[in-house]
């Protein structure tokens, strides 16, 4: 993991500490498997009791990453920026490891002759790494809502669900957003406008939730009063809200498992994930074998 220094920057005494606080979250989490964005590394920094929940606190936090990053003390691998990448073709080095490449992401539907359909929508896209490290384990489409998504989008996604709805007997979408007026309100606005599209399927909204914020106690946020539907929130939750990004990932991985398999019919899982086995060793004997094959399909056309 490189701490490369390209400033000399003297920092005072708390922020070397404040430093060494945050370079032990980020290990902590990268250890179990997890990237943090700089919000959520805010978050659980607040959590602990370190630094105050408000925005100048957020902006110090961010200016003091990028000046430690810049003296060597933070890795430049640590705390990822997930709306902004790089995307570029493919390459593979010899036509064999395109096969071997193949036979890792050969992957069968595991939703195949399954009586139910699911997704899972998340409101933020900064969050959507998390929810697709969860859902990739389980074989789930996911979807980055983007705050209340589009209508032309709505619509695709209604045309997908009714398709659905022709094979299965039911169809859900797992939703997870900010506790705040329109995160809130962003669950039912999926719901209404997919019925009004036509499509048969339940939205689930499994955080956050209050239920979840008195367990977990996340830092609170001032309730948007600029949000017009502020009042209705306020007269139902009070004047605070919570983002969807203070829960810990593992507990964000947790929530979605538990709701996505409680819909699976185990047995046909495993079925498939036989099945599929099964080929990833055929596309493996291929992968090893490849050169004697080549040899032999030229001098069969000899």
């Amino acid at each position: 993991m490189p701490k490369i220094q390209y400033k000399e920057i003297n920092f005072r005494g708390k922020s070397l500490e404040l430093i060494e606080l945050i370079n032990q979250v980020v290990d902590e989490y990268s250890s179990q498997g997890y990237e943090l964005t700089l919000r959520q590394t805010y978050y659980q920094l607040v959590a602990r009791g370190y630094i105050p929940n408000n925005e100048r606190s957020y902006k110090n936090i961010g200016n003091l990453i990028n000046d430690g990053r810049l003296a060597g003390l933070i890795d430049w691998h640590s705390i990822t920026d997930r709306t902004r990448n790089l995307r570029r073709n493919s390459h593979w080095t010899t036509p064999s490891s395109v096969i071997e490449s193949a036979m890792y992401s050969y992957m069968l539907d595991k939703w195949e002759g399954q009586p139910n359909y699911v997704e899972v929508w998340v409101e933020k896209d900064a969050l959507v790494d998390i929810v697709g490290q969860a859902c990739g384990g389980i074989d789930t489409p996911f979807f980055s809502c983007r705050g209340y998504t589009s209508q032309s989008e709505m619509w695709s996604a209604a045309q997908r669900f009714i398709r659905q709805n022709r094979i299965r007997d039911n169809c859900f979408i797992i939703h997870l957003g900010d506790h705040d007026p329109s995160g809130i309100d962003m669950t039912r606005d999926i719901q209404e406008r997919l019925w009004m599209f036509g499509a048969d399927v339940e939205v689930k909204r499994v955080a956050l939730t209050m239920e979840q914020v008195q367990t977990y106690n996340p830092p609170p946020n001032p309730a948007k009063i600029t949000d017009s539907r502020c009042g209705k929130y306020m007269e139902e939750f009070g004047d605070e809200s919570w983002e969807l990004d203070a829960l810990e990932p593992q507990m964000m991985t947790r929530l979605i498992r538990d709701e996505v398999t409680a819909l699976r019919d185990d047995d046909i899982y495993q079925t498939v994930c036989d099945r599929e086995a099964h080929e990833k060793e055929e596309l493996r004997m291929i992968s090893r074998q490849y050169d004697e094959a080549v040899t032999y399909l030229k001098e069969s056309e000899v």
